[in-house]
């Protein structure tokens, strides 16, 4: 990726692949536990998404004053996984009831989201999202954003973010697996 600067994109989907991003809180681990989970994931970056500045790098989105989430954006093969499971982990892999925080992380850069790439994807994302709420893995109500990701540019994000937590096992997690999903 780049020279260390943000803004830089993945590349285009190959023929037959897709685009999946979800903001989960904090994309470390976000991106630590969906590559362990999903082995056959093709790309992945972290990035921001969803706000109104471009080309956005990680303090001023902290700032909380570019409404850009912190997201985890991948191209897979739908056959060898299936986008419904995708959206059914991100959901058992944080919190997606707390408005604008996960753990210790505040703000609405941390907020919970998926932007979805095709009319299907928003389907599956808004049936998964019912499921997950008829089974009551939740006490509190689902604040989770469903949006276009055509509506708001991605933003790759600056190298040292990415894959950081294999880089740097030791680092800030406050991301796990709430079921086996």
């Amino acid at each position: 990726m780049g020279n260390g600067e943000a803004g830089h994109v993945i590349q285009q989907n190959q023929p037959g692949s897709e685009t999946a991003t979800f903001g989960g809180g904090c994309f470390w681990g976000v991106e630590k536990w969906f590559l362990q989970r999903f082995p056959d994931i093709k790309t992945s970056a972290v990035g921001y998404q969803g706000g109104s500045v471009s080309n956005p790098g990680y303090r001023l989105v902290c700032t909380g004053n570019t409404g850009h989430a912190e997201v985890f954006r991948i191209t897979y093969e739908p056959d060898d996984i299936d986008y419904a499971d995708l959206v059914h982990y991100f959901y058992a892999l944080h919190d997606p009831t707390t408005l604008n925080r996960q753990g210790n992380d505040r703000g609405t850069q941390y907020r919970s989201v998926i932007f979805y790439h095709s009319d299907e994807q928003k389907r599956i994302a808004e049936e998964v999202t019912q499921r997950i709420i008829e089974e009551n893995r939740y006490k509190n109500d689902i604040v989770t954003q469903i949006e276009n990701a055509d509506d708001h540019e991605f933003f790759a994000a600056e190298d040292y973010h990415q894959q950081y937590l294999h880089k740097n096992p030791g680092g800030y997690c406050n991301h796990k697996p709430r079921w086996d999903a």
